[in-house]
């Protein structure tokens, strides 16, 4: 009786254990954290951010004073002449042979620092922090492209789901068709005929069913991938491919756009950074003042003998074979490419969203056309089978009839997809979240 009781409690509950067993489900809003989090192109963009941030600070440093160390320590040979500067006595040279070696301690420290240079290195730090910006707005570009990326191998994970459930229904089918049709041959009530075309039938919706399930093996890798993630999935996804569709005004959706998508700003932040590299150029025309100081110890024997000096400089470039006329030149060109490139994004975005728009109101229409073929095809099935049965159709019009429903079926889940699909790439057009 102990053995006994414990094995029913478990037959009293195989659902629980089956749903136990069960891998977990994740939402595409979950998976896309994931994404984020583990994406190594989103790790790659974070570098490249931080790399920015730091060539300002490497550009502010010019700003700041200068310090500098020294100490050296050396064997010297010298004559008595070149210590002390002469090398004449009675008409004649000295004598080489008064040559002696010695040690000789140099140390000291300097300070150097820029005074004046009428705006240069501020306008280059500036430039920097537009490129700065520039690259975090890249940084969003490729976050946004990894967000829309999740999404759609998320929602053709789903398709691929619902089309092996079709192909596994198909085969169920086909099978009771190729049984009704062997049961009416056994009887002498259809010819060898039909048994063979329900075979075929049969043979084909198992074709398509190994198909199936083969896209769901290779869906899953695809959304791993765009997830970053390197091991398999251990978990399943959350079907969300009934929710409603949505749609936007084309004004408002292009008016968000132009304020949200990263390229504009990222771009603009390159165009604001092409003038401070001209305005930094010309001030090369311009004279600067900088500041020095230092103190040194010299001598061969300590304590060394200390000096110091304190001084000022102001350098001006007379000429330098026109560099600085050719990289303002250079720099203003490069300006004239971000202006045109920036153009030409804005006509691009415009596109993406007009397409975009186009796709949505596309796949509302063709989901309500698709369920309406479904409706039609599922009634004409019954009618097929039934026809069938009482031997007034054939078993030609009853496997049409089953490719049909598959068909129609196959159409629904596909304008389901391409109807969230669409909202996805309306989202990215706009960089906005569409309710």
């Amino acid at each position: 009786m102990r053995t006994v009781l414990p094995l029913l409690v478990v037959l009293a509950y195989p659902p629980a254990l089956a749903v136990a067993d069960a891998p977990p489900r994740k939402t595409l809003e979950e998976c896309i954290a994931i994404a984020l989090a583990q994406q190594p192109t989103l790790q790659a963009a974070d570098a490249n951010v931080l790399a920015a941030r730091e060539r300002v600070w490497q550009t502010a440093a010019a700003y700041l004073p200068q310090v500098s160390a020294s100490y050296a320590a050396n064997r010297r040979a010298a004559s008595a002449g070149s210590l002390t500067g002469g090398g004449f006595q009675g008409g004649g040279f000295q004598s080489a042979a008064r040559t002696r070696t010695f040690n000789f301690y140099s140390t000291g420290v300097a300070l150097t620092q820029i005074l004046f240079d009428f705006g240069q290195n501020l306008a280059f730090i500036h430039r920097e922090q537009a490129l700065a910006r520039s690259s975090a707005a890249d940084a969003v570009t490729q976050r946004d492209s990894v967000v829309f990326d999740v999404s759609q191998s998320y929602l053709a994970l789903l398709a691929d789901y619902r089309l092996r459930d079709v192909a596994d229904e198909t085969v169920r089918q086909s099978q009771q068709h190729l049984d009704l049709a062997q049961g009416r041959f056994e009887v002498g009530f259809a010819p060898k005929f039909d048994v063979t075309q329900a075979q075929v039938q049969l043979a084909n919706a198992e074709l398509a069913q190994v198909t199936a399930r083969n896209n769901v093996t290779l869906g899953r890798e695809t959304l791993r991938h765009a997830m970053g993630l390197f091991e398999p999935l251990s978990f399943d996804i959350v079907d969300v491919l009934e929710e409603p569709a949505v749609s936007l005004d084309e004004a408002r959706a292009l008016e968000l756009a132009y304020d949200h998508r990263p390229e504009l700003q990222s771009i603009g932040a390159q165009r604001e950074a092409a003038l401070l590299q001209i305005k930094a150029l010309q001030k090369d025309y311009l004279p600067k003042v900088g500041g020095n100081a230092a103190y040194n110890w010299t001598g061969s024997t300590y304590p060394l003998q200390d000096s110091w000096n304190v001084g000022a400089s102001v350098n001006l470039s007379v000429f330098n074979g026109g560099l600085t006329t050719a990289q303002i030149g250079e720099a203003k060109a490069n300006l004239a490419s971000v202006a045109a490139n920036e153009a030409a994004l804005r006509q691009s975005i415009t596109l993406e969203v007009q397409q975009a728009l186009v796709n949505v109101r596309q796949g509302i229409e063709s989901l309500r056309v698709a369920e309406k073929g479904l409706r039609q095809a599922r009634e004409n099935v019954e009618l097929a089978e039934g026809r069938y049965s009482t031997g007034a159709g054939s078993i030609i019009e009853l496997t049409d009839a089953q490719a049909s429903l598959a068909s129609a079926e196959a159409s629904v889940i596909q304008a389901r997809v391409n109807s969230r699909t669409a909202v996805a790439a309306l989202e990215r057009a706009t960089a906005t979240p569409i309710d």
